[in-house]
């Protein structure tokens, strides 16, 4: 049976896939990436199309899922809602009934994270979750990869999240329970994730309202802007507020003596990161955002090929 005959699967939260599932897809990322790296040639996906969706601006996601189609000797098409239907009102459901009829996939990277469900709902091909108001599971893939490359499994290790409690602190949560961590939180009062991403995880997370506290021991410290896009009316207040969650030098003396430290960036130096936090000696920002590529490289196959199996 072609891949194109069984219903897609789509991948718009880590739950969407199994923990195996998973951990077979950060090892074929890892297989793609020492490929990549040593030149060899790759086109598992000749002649299929990734329809990419761009409601929200992007720099790593867009050159990453285009590089990557490119590399695997498919083609992807940008679309923005200047240029399509899409931004003249046609239902969603319309739009996804027809690029998924023309494409192998579709990534999408909007607001609400309803419209991503709505066009997955309807679609005939597999609908990838680049970003939205609520989740980025893409670059927790990366993140893992990162983790894993670096430091073996994750699982049993601890992460402390440094911050607000938003998209990206919501896809940590759900990793925390798909990749067997725990996971400290630190940030103020009134910015926690939301209560539907923290119910039944309480054997997982930990809020907590001191950086310190939640750095203590940690394997991984993690942050993310602290201001998200649709937010900058706010920017003034929220950096007073979270003045105190800065990640620094003297917040990661407090994790582990060989804790790593992320940012899916762009980075706000001198805000949520010190001056020199992204070129600390723990530091592996650069590996993480290139591992966009090989992450979402290893789940274009895994959705597009429906395989789900070792890579060859």
């Amino acid at each position: 049976m072609s891949p194109r005959d069984v219903s897609p699967r789509h991948f718009l939260t880590l739950f969407d896939l199994s923990p195996e599932e998973l951990s077979h897809l950060l090892d074929r990322a890892l297989l793609l990436k020492r490929s990549w790296h040593s030149g060899e040639v790759r086109d598992t996906l000749k002649n299929r199309v990734l329809a990419m969706i761009f409601e929200k601006s992007s720099t790593r996601t867009r050159v990453s899922f285009e590089a990557g189609m490119a590399q695997l000797g498919g083609s992807a098409l940008f679309l923005s809602p200047r240029d399509t239907q899409l931004g003249r009102g046609e239902p969603v459901e319309d739009s996804a009934r027809v690029i998924s009829s023309m494409a192998d996939a579709v990534m999408i990277r909007t607001f609400g994270h309803e419209t991503a469900e709505r066009f997955a709902s309807v679609s005939a091909r597999p609908v990838i979750n680049a970003l939205t108001d609520d989740f980025h599971p893409c670059q927790l893939l990366a993140d893992m990869q990162t983790f894993r490359e670096h430091r073996g499994s994750i699982q049993g290790a601890t992460v402390a999240w440094i911050g607000d409690g938003n998209n990206m602190c919501a896809s940590y949560v759900n990793a925390a329970r798909q990749f067997d961590f725990h996971l400290n939180i630190a940030c103020p009062e009134g910015y926690e994730p939301p209560a539907a991403v923290l119910k039944g995880q309480q054997d997982r997370v930990t809020i907590l309202r001191d950086p310190a506290s939640a750095a203590q021991g940690a394997h991984l410290l993690v942050t993310d802007v602290w201001a998200s896009m649709g937010q900058e009316e706010e920017q003034a207040e929220r950096a007073r507020t979270f003045a105190p969650y800065q990640i620094n030098p003297d917040l990661m003396a407090k994790a582990a003596p060989d804790a790593l430290f992320m940012h899916c960036l762009p980075a706000h130096r001198g805000e949520e990161v010190s001056e020199d936090m992204l070129d600390h000696p723990a530091s592996v920002v650069w590996d993480e955002a290139e591992n966009r590529l090989h992450a979402q490289k290893a789940l274009l196959e895994c959705l597009i090929l429906n395989d789900w199996g070792p890579a060859a």
